[in-house]
């Protein structure tokens, strides 16, 4: 799913390497016993985390499960007491329905060296950066 997602354009590429290495970090919703949608939390700092690799098979989509993964990602980073939590996103609108803003991504220089300075979309980045203030 994560590949497919990475040929469109719209999330950076895993290798399958990278993904064992981090596999305790992601949130799975299957239905049927089928794999429809994923996320993981990536620790950015102290006081940081966000959510990568978050998506859906399309035909899941507008079901409701992708609110139930951030909620989960939500909970997780509220457990390790990590304060805010971030995505950089083209489905604005979604993060917004789940208790995002919309920010500036230069305030965020910890996702800049540790990503940012290895994607091709580096100097013409069109991803909004979300943030979510945890109680």
């Amino acid at each position: 799913m994560i590949e497919e997602y990475a040929q469109r354009g719209i999330m950076l590429p895993r290798s399958r390497k990278v993904l064992e290495r981090q596999i305790d970090q992601f949130v799975v919703a299957e239905v049927n016993g089928r794999v429809v949608g994923c996320g993981s939390l990536c620790r950015l700092g102290n006081d940081l985390v966000e959510i990568r690799s978050l998506g859906l098979r399309d035909e899941c989509k507008g079901q409701g499960i992708g609110s139930m993964i951030v909620e989960e990602l939500t909970k997780e980073a509220r457990r390790q007491k990590i304060p805010k939590i971030m995505a950089l996103t083209y489905a604005v609108n979604f993060f917004l329905k789940n208790g995002f803003h919309i920010v500036n991504k230069e305030i965020f220089p910890e996702k800049v060296w540790t990503d940012c300075v290895n994607c091709s979309k580096q100097h013409a980045c069109d991803e909004i950066a979300v943030l979510k203030m945890l109680d």
